[in-house]
Parts: structure tokens; C-alpha cells; sequence
């Protein structure tokens, strides 16, 4: 009994390790905070690697690469870099890398020493919801004309800094950029849209074979290790079944012994009986 709920046990915990496995794949992401792609020189910005327990972000400028490690610290789902104070070169492109080569989604930051910037999400909108798009000034916060650009072609003027897309569609990505009359412009900014997770399941074959291939491995490795368990509980099922059938056989050659002793001594106790005494 003592057997059998240990193999119960060790399967349990073997098939949720895969599970686990499998999930923190499928989980990882770069995210960055304040969500936004561009920055004024000075501010901080902190790059958040989900689904791993430790990552190390690559900044990608100018053609060199070098690593963003001089913050970093774990987080409850898993680790961070910060940049206290960014500047213009800190733009370009951050991502980090798993085993194996393969690599989360790249960040592509503007950091300027202007005095307007863009506020468009970092990560991708899905398909359907709504977006806004903020002009910021350095100096002021308000009261102030603003124009956005698509692909440098105006496409909205407002005097609230603010530009909202309902139900965005393939259709609204693109550059973006805004300017601020009498202040200047902001570098220009992709904004990325992307379907919800279900329907890139099903239109995308490489993913969705992907999801199979990672689900058949943890079908295949579950097996073997019920597998191995049967094979083991088996073992010790036939080792018990030897000993009491040793037991048995043992059992087996006493019992006669013992009664062909008492045959033995019942004779010559009869023979004792019959012999008269002296008298």
C-alpha cells in the first residue's frame, strides 16, 4: 500500500513539473514600465522578464550589444533591470534570450532630448480593443495644440494631447508620431497590433505545431514514467510473492516431518503398553 502511493505521488509531482515547464515557456515576455516606447533623458525605466526565473536583457544600439545587468533583481514572477536615468543612447532595441536561442519580444525604445515625446503602448495591442496615444511636452502638461501623424501623414488634431483608436485592426499599425505647436515633434514610434491568443493559435501553423510537439512531449514523457513506475511496482509485487511462496514451501516440508515424528513415536509407545510389568 506504502509502494503503491508513493508511485501515485512521485507521477502527481513529475506531471506537474512538466506542466509547469511548459507553461513558463509559453509565458515568457519582456515588459517595461512606464508601458511606453519613448522617454525624455533623465527619466527611469525598469524592463521586467516574465516567465523565466532570471534573464539577462540585451540592449541592442548602434550596431553593439551589450548587456543591462547592473540592477537586476528577482521578482516574484521573475526578474528585472532598471535604468535609473536613460539617455539617448540608451535607445534601441532590449530583449532577452532562453537556452536554445529562442528570444522574447524585442522593446524598440526612442529616448530624446527634446522637448516632446509620443506615449504609445511598448507591447502589442490586441485586435479590437482601444488605444490612446498621448503627446507629451517637457514643460507643459496642458493647453496645448497637438497633431498626430500616421506614416507621416496628419491624421488628427486636438487640443486635449489625447488620440483614441476604437477597435483597432491590422489596419492601424504603423509609424506614429506627434507634434506640439510651438514646441516641436516626437520621434516616431510603432504601434503594433496583434491578434488575441486563440485566433494566432489557430492561424498560425508553426505555433500551433509547436503547442502540439510540446503537449506530445509531455503525453510521451508521462508514459514512460508510468512506465517505469509499473516495472518497479511489479518488482516489488514479484519479490513479495517469492517470499511467501519461499515461506510456503518451507511450511510445507516441517508439516510432514513433524507428522511422520509423532507416527514414529506412536508405535513404540503402544509397543511400551503391551510389554507386562515385573511384579
Amino acid at each position: 500500500m506504502g509502494i503503491s502511493a508513493l508511485r501515485i505521488k512521485l507521477l502527481m509531482a513529475i506531471m506537474i513539473h512538466l506542466d509547469v515547464q511548459d507553461q513558463k515557456v509559453d509565458a515568457v515576455s519582456l515588459h517595461v514600465v512606464p508601458n511606453r516606447l519613448q522617454f525624455f533623458e533623465y527619466e527611469s525605466v525598469t524592463f521586467y522578464c516574465e516567465g523565466v526565473d532570471y534573464c539577462e536583457v540585451l540592449h541592442k544600439f548602434k550596431g553593439k550589444i551589450k548587456s543591462c545587468s547592473k540592477t537586476n533583481k528577482m521578482t516574484p514572477t521573475g526578474s528585472s533591470c532598471s535604468i535609473q536615468a536613460v539617455y539617448a543612447d540608451n535607445s534601441g532595441e532590449y530583449w532577452y534570450e532562453l537556452e536554445g536561442g529562442r528570444r522574447s519580444n524585442i522593446i524598440n525604445l526612442s529616448v530624446t532630448a527634446g522637448p516632446v515625446i509620443l506615449e504609445s503602448p511598448a507591447v502589442p495591442v490586441l485586435m479590437e480593443e482601444t488605444v490612446t496615444l498621448s503627446c507629451r511636452n517637457k514643460t507643459h502638461s496642458s493647453n496645448f495644440k497637438a497633431e498626430f501623424y500616421k506614416n507621416r501623414r496628419s491624421i488628427h488634431k486636438t487640443s486635449t494631447g489625447n488620440m483614441t483608436i476604437q477597435r483597432v485592426s491590422k489596419s492601424d499599425e504603423g509609424h506614429y508620431k506627434c507634434s506640439i505647436s510651438g514646441a516641436g515633434e516626437s520621434p516616431d514610434s510603432w504601434l503594433n497590433i496583434t491578434e488575441s491568443q486563440n485566433k494566432k493559435s489557430k492561424s498560425n501553423p508553426d505555433e500551433e505545431a509547436c503547442h502540439f510537439s510540446s503537449a506530445a512531449t509531455r503525453i510521451i514523457s508521462t508514459i514512460l514514467v508510468s512506465a517505469l513506475l509499473v516495472v518497479v511496482g511489479l518488482y516489488h509485487i514479484c519479490k513479495a510473492c517469492c517470499k511467501r511462496e519461499a515461506d510456503t514451501v518451507d511450511a510445507g516440508k516441517a508439516t510432514p516431518a513433524a507428522h511422520s515424528s509423532e507416527e514414529k513415536q506412536e508405535p513404540a509407545e503402544q509397543c511400551l503398553q503391551q510389554v507386562p510389568s515385573n511384579p
